[in-house]
């Protein structure tokens, strides 16, 4: 498990920053993250920095698959 700050809460699709907030993430949790990162894909120029580090992580995944 790992300490992150700035949590999105992912509920039905929707993404909520929890900012000024320390949660601990399991591993079902960064698989939803992961998941809804896929799903929701933005281009780097489109992404919040305030999103949750796991997404931010995937959708950099996503963009060295896709070069």
């Amino acid at each position: 498990m790992s300490t992150v700050t700035d949590v999105p809460n992912v509920i039905n699709g929707q993404v909520d920053t929890l900012a000024n907030q320390t949660s601990t993430v399991d591993f079902i949790e960064e698989l939803r993250l992961r998941t809804w990162a896929r799903k929701n894909y933005a281009i780097s120029s489109e992404r919040s920095a305030n999103w949750h580090p796991v997404i931010l992580d995937e959708m950099t995944r996503i963009d060295r698959e896709q070069a």
